[in-house]
């Protein structure tokens, strides 16, 4: 292929379409034909395999960017936290289930520290209301599991003000 002078921008390079390189074919001369999204069936420029990018990323790279945060915040695998979040260890709820650090350190992600909690049960752990008949149950089920027992004194609380 020989070397052309593109007709927009005046640099030498090899022939790509229309008198152009590679760049000013696309910003200019190259639109993107809109078809149908497989998933959410709306009519945008196509990006791959069918789906339009916001699908394309939800189906393709969702995974490996909540592996990066799991990495991130509480420094352990996916397959790890997928495990401990699998279902409430209350309730057995298994739509929605937030991590809890069993001994208040956010630092301490060893698997004996960190429970999967629906989010009522994490918010009831957590307001003085509910706490002391919350926590004889918690331990209960933690004494089976042969895990860390939690701490009355221990639990960080958001209505901590007056004590």
């Amino acid at each position: 292929m020989g070397l052309i002078k593109c007709k927009n921008c005046g640099k030498e390079v090899s022939h790509h379409a229309k008198g152009m390189c590679t760049t000013c074919y696309k910003r200019i001369a190259w639109k993107q034909e809109p078809k149908e999204c497989k998933r959410c069936h709306r009519v945008l420029p196509h990006h791959a395999k069918g789906y339009c990018a916001g699908c394309y990323n939800v189906l393709f790279n969702l995974d490996k960017a909540k592996a990066y945060n799991y990495k991130k915040w509480y420094n352990i695998d996916s397959e790890t936290y997928n495990l401990i979040t699998k279902k409430c260890i209350v309730c057995g709820f298994d739509s929605i289930v937030d991590l809890h650090h069993i001994d208040k350190n956010k630092k301490n992600n060893s698997e004996s520290n960190l429970i999967g909690l629906c989010p009522n049960h994490h918010r009831m752990i957590h307001l003085r209301k509910f706490r002391d008949e919350f926590i004889e149950e918690l331990n209960e089920i933690l004494k089976k599991q042969n895990k860390n027992q939690v701490n009355k004194n221990d639990i960080f609380t958001w209505n901590n003000s007056r004590k």
